[in-house]
């Protein structure tokens, strides 16, 4: 008999569902994933969650106990209320995404957090920030999104948006966000955003894959919107070090694969921004994890509960 997580992950282009047991490994079989993206309208949201979940609950064995839901979903949330009003989904504002899954798993606790508190809690778990506890994980993919654990202990805040650094300005830009503000990270590197700069400088493509294989030909405005995307995460994370004396911050994401360069080079930018020791020192890597951190994330938020606020 195995313990379970119902682990899901909500983010701008897909829905994420998987069945994780206590030791961090995703079962076999249990992986699913529906499209979601900043077209579709409420029902067809709620279809794909309803459909990833029903698909992966059907991959469980019978003598396996499934003992809670995690929920890692892109911000903003409200609190711990299950409500979710993803920036990128606009279908979605205030849209009861844990009383969705509570249907789905009738009995069983659903817990639902920020997408960055989950990277956060799976890095420090089972990827590259393991042993640490001063530690913020990002995602740079369709969005940036953040994680803070400061002293051991992952901070939420009282709305449960605490280390959103998708959205702290940064510093000699002026990129216009959707969410209303001007240079914020998110406006700046995230995937979407570096792509839509590149072309305004002339280069040919549409995808965040396209402007990877362009960077690697040397082509230099694909080049140059690789560094840009960086120096504006290194900038942020070195604000955010030199407000919360971070040791380490973990990146994963879609984006953040962009090219071989982008981690060294948003670590390059950090060593650089000041003459302060405590923020230089700092340390980027890249996630352990690939491409399963966020599924383990969210089920951390079941098996790590008591170090869920």
């Amino acid at each position: 008999m195995t313990d379970l997580a119902l682990a899901i992950d909500l983010g701008g282009t897909k829905v994420e569902s998987a069945l994780v047991a206590a030791d961090g490994t995703i079962v076999d079989g249990s992986r699913h994933r529906r499209p979601t993206g900043s077209a579709s309208t409420a029902e067809q949201l709620a279809t794909a969650v309803t459909e990833s979940v029903t698909a992966t609950l059907a991959a469980r064995s019978s003598s396996d106990t499934l003992v809670g839901a995690g929920i890692g979903s892109a911000g903003p949330i409200a609190g711990t209320s299950g409500d979710v009003s993803p920036l990128n989904l606009p279908a979605w504002r205030d849209y009861p995404l844990g009383g969705l899954v509570e249907q789905l798993v009738p009995g069983i606790p659903v817990t639902l957090r920020m997408d960055g508190i989950c990277i956060t809690l799976a890095e420090v778990w089972k990827g590259a920030a393991q042993g640490e506890t001063n530690v913020m994980g990002m995602i740079v993919s369709t969005g940036v999104g953040g994680g803070l654990m400061l002293g051991g202990r992952v901070i939420a805040g009282p709305t449960g948006n605490a280390g959103h650094i998708g959205h702290v300005a940064v510093s000699g830009f002026d990129d216009v966000c959707a969410c209303g503000a001007r240079g914020c990270l998110e406006g700046i590197a995230s995937g979407p955003r570096s792509v839509r700069w590149a072309t305004e400088q002339g280069w040919v493509g549409s995808t965040g894959e396209e402007l990877a294989a362009s960077a690697r030909t040397d082509d230099p405005i694909a080049l140059a919107a690789v560094e840009r995307s960086a120096t504006a995460v290194g900038r942020a994370i070195a604000s955010a070090s030199a407000l919360v004396d971070l040791d380490i911050v973990a990146i994963g994401g879609g984006f953040s694969h962009v090219s071989e360069q982008y981690i060294p080079l948003v670590g390059r930018t950090v060593a650089e921004h000041s003459d302060f020791g405590f923020v230089t020192k700092t340390r980027v890597v890249a996630s352990s994890l690939s491409g399963e951190g966020p599924l383990v994330g969210a089920a951390a938020l079941v098996h790590l509960s008591e170090l869920v606020p």
